[in-house]
């Protein structure tokens, strides 16, 4: 089995603004470079293995910080990038209850179903666990894509909105899917200033 670590990418203007980004190619704003910082110092020193990433640039920003850290390439797979949202990227809840009223959830707007992004992000996190036994493996991608595939992994778990840099590591025992720690941010708490 692998023990698998799921990074949430650093916050963005975007997020600050609570415009949807989907399948947007959205940086990291300051602040979101500095907490991938933070984590970076979080984990210096532990051993990880591999590092994915999805390829959008708020997570391949996070995922090259961590990466810096502890000395590893990093390694892109399509199937970590975010859940396409269609006609509403770039809107805030405000602009699409204007757009397409309050009932806009209802419509046909373009949006990736769950049940495909839970697919995807499956598909990649079963491979992974086989193809790196014994290994710790980061895998930095976005909020809807770890939640959805975690919920589905594993229902029990209430559902909990992610923290930008937030860390979650899961592993497979005996057939079934389990967490160690979900949604943790305590390195945004650090003092830790980089040189």
């Amino acid at each position: 089995m692998a023990t698998i670590a799921l990074v949430r990418h650093g916050t963005t203007d975007w997020n600050k603004e609570g415009r949807a980004q989907g399948s947007s190619d959205i940086s990291l704003d300051q602040e979101g470079i500095h907490q991938a910082l933070l984590l970076a110092h979080r984990i210096s020193s532990e051993d990880w293995g591999h590092i994915y990433s999805s390829s959008l640039a708020r997570a391949h920003q996070t995922a090259i910080i961590l990466g810096n850290a502890i000395g590893l390439d990093i390694k892109f797979d399509n199937r970590l990038k975010e859940r396409r949202g269609g006609q509403i990227e770039g809107t805030t809840e405000n602009e699409r209850i204007n757009k397409w009223g309050e009932n806009w959830r209802n419509l046909d707007l373009g949006i990736e179903p769950i049940e495909d992004v839970q697919k995807r992000g499956i598909n990649f996190l079963e491979e992974i666990n086989l193809k790196h036994k014994g290994e710790k493996i980061l895998v930095v991608s976005h909020g809807a894509l770890i939640q959805y595939s975690f919920n589905k992994l594993l229902p029990h778990i209430p559902i909990k909105h992610l923290g930008n840099t937030s860390i979650t590591i899961i592993e497979k025992i005996d057939n079934q899917w389990s967490t160690e720690l979900y949604n943790c941010t305590k390195h945004l708490l650090s003092t830790f200033k980089e040189d």
